[in-house]
């Protein structure tokens, strides 16, 4: 098995699902007997709320260094709003990232999606990290809630949710999003938010919902076991 280096951290609720899931992948594959070799750099979740982007880039191209000094094979980003630093860690060292949106742009093209509705916080709404990568790679076009919504939507992620609290007025709203959503052409929705699939289940919604962190926890699993390079 090949060895991954895993930024965890933002939040470290996020981390523990991402390790969790990428071992009980590996285990359906080769069986509970052993376990992938992974590699954990926990970083502080403050850094982000700071909201300095230099800082930012600067700390994720260090831990991402360390990482494949350590070993790591590839690198794994254990949340979706850090990737906001892919393309300026990416070139930067000699081991590939694992992009979250193309676990995602890969699903949405075998389910014959072109049109995915995102939602998240509001830097992951807002930024173009996942758009961007679905769109050149993907030719698949994403759209977001009305501007009015973006800010509730990313109080009920990092207020709520990322804090392990469920609420029935945090899942009208974000079904009422989707239902937005879909009104203006969404195909599939992407739970972009660990906590987001905890919330919203695939039986109360009409369209595919395709949540990162499994996407991107099957990705790590295939590199991890040589299904990808």
């Amino acid at each position: 098995m090949k060895t991954l280096g895993l930024i965890g951290g933002t939040s470290w609720h996020s981390t523990i699902e991402y390790y969790k899931l990428i071992n009980e992948l590996t285990g359906k594959e080769i069986g509970t007997q052993g376990n992938p070799p992974l590699i954990i750099h926990s970083i502080n979740i403050e850094l982000m709320r700071e909201q300095n982007k230099e800082k930012i880039n600067a700390k994720y191209l260090d831990v991402a260094q360390k990482l494949e000094q350590a070993g790591a094979e590839a690198i794994i980003i254990c949340a979706n709003t850090p990737h906001m630093t892919y393309k300026y860690v990416q070139p930067k060292i000699n081991i590939p990232i694992l992009h979250i949106a193309d676990a995602t742009g890969k699903q949405a093209r075998k389910l014959g999606l072109n049109k995915l509705g995102l939602l998240g916080n509001k830097p992951t709404m807002t930024g173009n990290f996942i758009p961007e990568v679905l769109e050149s790679n993907y030719e698949i076009e994403t759209i977001i809630p009305e501007v009015h919504c973006l800010g509730q939507a990313h109080q009920y992620v990092s207020k709520e949710l990322t804090q392990g609290l469920f609420t029935d007025k945090a899942k009208q709203f974000f079904l009422t999003q989707i239902n937005l959503l879909v009104k203006s052409g969404a195909e599939g929705i992407i739970l972009g938010c660990t906590e987001l699939p905890l919330l919203i289940k695939q039986d109360e919604v009409t369209i595919p919902l395709l949540a990162t962190t499994d996407l991107h926890a099957q990705m790590a699993v295939d590199f991890i076991l040589s299904k990808i390079n």
